[in-house]
């Protein structure tokens, strides 16, 4: 309980800061300062429940972490302007890399390999559909294959797969809207990671 609280306590302090950091960003976005705060501490209470339950690795909890301020800055910037700035994706990648630093050498290498099969299967969809899937999902996909693949190989798959679903499901629900690639694909990678991680 105290965990929960803790990390959903910290998760909303750095929501909001998540909030100032997107209005501020070369090319980012002014989004509402509720959801920011909500999901993040949502998110990071979880995380540090499960640690604190023995679910999942302390040495998770940083990748953890990081995630789930990707999962918001980058849906919130997504679904707001419909892209995803370089000024995120960058500090992404270098910030993902840094938590999966404490891993085990071999989960390590394999993480950034994933990251790398990620990044080059979304950059092949790219050039050849490059209406269908932006230059900001790309550079986004390193972030997300890495410690999905160092979580486990079948993960980065699972997470692909799901996000295609979601954004199937919003298509047909909602046939004129155009629907962004990013939030589904952040929220799997943060489902599919989690789920991984426990065993499930």
């Amino acid at each position: 309980m105290l965990a929960g609280l803790a990390g959903g306590g910290a998760g909303a302090l750095a929501g909001l800061a998540v909030r100032a950091w997107l209005a501020r960003m070369r090319r980012g976005a002014l989004v509402p300062v509720g959801p920011c705060a909500l999901l993040l501490a949502a998110l990071w209470a979880v995380a540090c429940v499960l640690v604190a339950a023995h679910r999942v690795p302390a040495v998770w909890l940083p990748a953890q972490l990081v995630l789930g301020v990707l999962v918001v800055a980058g849906s919130a910037v997504d679904l707001a302007v419909g892209r995803l700035p370089d000024a995120l994706t960058g500090p992404a990648a270098l910030a993902v890399l840094a938590a999966l630093i404490p891993l085990p050498p071999l989960t390590l290498g394999a993480g950034l390999l994933g990251g790398v099969v990620l990044g080059g299967v979304l950059a092949a969809v790219h050039l050849a559909a490059p209406t269908a899937l932006g230059a900001g999902d790309v550079k986004l996909a390193p972030s997300l294959g890495a410690p999905l693949a160092a979580a486990a190989w079948p993960a980065p798959v699972l997470a692909v797969v799901l996000a295609c679903l979601g954004v199937l499901a919003v298509g047909l629900a909602r046939p004129a809207q155009s629907v962004p690639f990013g939030p589904p694909l952040l929220v799997a990678t943060w489902v599919i990671l989690t789920v991984s991680l426990t065993g499930g």
